[in-house]
């Protein structure tokens, strides 16, 4: 099965998370996402897989959180999506997707649960 990074790697987290996948015996697709950012479908099939609503991607602490006035809670799923689209600087990273599965390497150790048996 495919392996899966969107990476930062300027991110020290974004580094340890590569490594760890390195040291599985894996070698994950590399995105850096900030030069070639997901579009709108993967953006919400990352979601989905996180079991996530687009506001706990954001990284609320960059500064274009606040200059576009993200806090909002009137804001649509759809208008943080286009936000993250069109700045992904405020995507949280790193992101490691396996299969129907994803997981934000923040702490890096999060991303073994991807590699897990499961019971279904």
């Amino acid at each position: 099965m495919t392996v899966t990074i969107y990476h930062n790697p300027r991110c020290s987290k974004s580094r340890k998370t590569l490594e760890m996948l390195n040291d599985r015996g894996l070698s994950p697709i590399i995105i850096e996402y900030l030069s070639t950012p997901p579009d709108r479908a993967t953006l919400k099939s990352i979601l989905g897989k996180l079991d996530f609503e687009p506001r706990q991607l954001m990284r609320s602490t960059e500064a274009i959180f606040a200059e576009l006035n993200l806090s909002r809670s009137d804001l649509s799923a759809d208008s943080l999506i286009d936000a993250m689209v069109e700045n992904p600087i405020l995507i949280e990273r790193p992101i490691v997707v396996y299969g129907d599965k994803a997981a934000i390497g923040r702490p890096p150790e999060n991303i073994n649960a991807l590699f897990l048996p499961t019971n279904n």
